[in-house]
């Protein structure tokens, strides 16, 4: 039954070929990119495609990325009061992982971090 399945679909590759419908596609010409889902379990890997392709991600996965963009904006900051409000929305999103249990306590900034942080601001602020 698979045997025929394939060759009814080789048949319709090789007619849309000869009609032309397959000429001026996206990254003709270019490698295909393929994507490394060996991490993904065997039976979950269509899914979890489809679901990629839609756009959803992992709750998890979205507050670490939000997690990185505030840190990153603590870093970059200059502002007193936009680093007090990096570093409360910083507790908030690592609490919410803790909470959770979708993380460790490895996450929770370290009070020599805050210091740095501010005594580099009041310095620039002072200097």
């Amino acid at each position: 039954m698979r045997i025929g399945f394939n060759r009814i679909i080789e048949e319709k590759i090789l007619k849309a070929q000869e009609d032309g419908k397959l000429d001026n596609l996206p990254g003709l010409g270019k490698p295909l990119e393929m994507e490394d889902d060996s991490r993904v379990p065997e039976d979950l890997r269509l899914t979890h495609k489809i679901l990629k392709n839609a756009g959803c991600v992992p709750r998890e996965l979205e507050d670490h990325v939000e997690i990185r963009r505030t840190e990153d904006l603590l870093r970059e900051s200059d502002d007193l009061s936009e680093t007090y409000r990096a570093m409360k929305r910083l507790r908030l999103l690592k609490a919410k992982l803790l909470r959770d249990g979708r993380s460790q306590a490895i996450f929770d900034i370290p009070e020599a971090y805050q210091e740095g942080v501010l005594n580099r601001l009041n310095r620039k602020q002072n200097g």
